[in-house]
């Protein structure tokens, strides 16, 4: 039996204040990723969860005003989104965008070139995407075809998770991965998540969703719950196994409100 790698530290967020088109969204969140760990982050929409990835992830609409990001030993909070993928920082985004024009091949083909710094020998590069193509399913054709061009919900997920498993970030943050898969494709990315994390791994993964059902398949180490703006309680997996059956409100720090779909962008 291999031993164990020991762990060792990722990401740490201090003390992060974010805003969106001036308005205030991430209040002070503080988080800490070690290698081989998988975080859950849940709470009801508009509370910021997805700022939080697109935060960490450098993307421009995102203003930091306080606090820092530290990766792998680095601050990267001044850092563009690309130094930061560089790095080994990824985000798999709940609604993929299309690239018409662009095959799936010669994307994924650039994106391992530019992550590992020279170009990968045309067999090697190919013995590896067959791989990982056996293991979600993935058909021949699906290279040829157009990044997220005419793809189901399903097949978008599916490259999110092929380029995840080609890439083999440090830390992968996933948007809300599981929303619009069926149970069959939902166990087929969940396989593809559990692969990128074991205890042996130096990588780790922050997992964004609003259900129990992926962490049936994917089993966090830790649960965080989320709310205006911040982290207000953390737990084992038993945490996320309580919010679905009994909802929030139970939650100290937790406000009663209804659902407000104007806040959807900052889910």
């Amino acid at each position: 039996m291999a031993a164990k790698t020991p762990a060792k530290e990722i990401l740490r967020v201090e003390n992060l204040h974010v805003e969106v088109d001036g308005k205030s969204i991430l209040k002070g969140v503080n988080l800490t990723i070690n290698s081989g760990e998988v975080h859950a982050l849940m709470g009801r929409n508009g509370s910021g969860k997805s700022t939080l990835s697109y935060a960490l992830m450098g993307h421009p609409k995102y203003t930091i005003t306080q606090g820092k990001i530290i990766f792998l030993g680095q601050d990267i909070t001044e850092m563009s989104p690309d130094e930061r993928a560089r790095l080994g920082l990824s985000l798999a985004f709940q609604y993929p965008v299309a690239i018409p024009g662009v095959s799936v091949s010669n994307f994924l083909r650039a994106a391992v070139k530019a992550k590992r710094g020279k170009d990968v020998p045309v067999k090697e590069f190919r013995a590896e995407l067959k791989k990982v193509m056996g293991e979600l399913g993935v058909p021949n054709e699906f290279l040829s075809r157009y990044i997220n061009d005419g793809f189901s919900g399903g097949e978008k997920k599916r490259l999110e998770i092929m380029q995840l498993e080609m890439l083999k970030p440090s830390l992968a943050v996933l948007d809300e991965t599981d929303s619009g898969l069926d149970i069959d494709a939902l166990k087929t990315v969940s396989e593809g998540v559990n692969r990128l994390v074991t205890p042996e791994s130096e990588s780790g993964i922050l997992l964004i969703t609003h259900y129990q059902r992926i962490l049936n398949y994917v089993k966090p180490h830790f649960v965080h719950i989320f709310e205006d703006g911040k982290i207000i309680k953390t737990g084992g997996s038993e945490l996320s196994k309580k919010l679905e059956e009994e909802g929030y409100d139970w939650v100290p720090g937790m406000s009663s409100r209804n659902l407000d779909l104007s806040q959807a962008t900052s889910t």
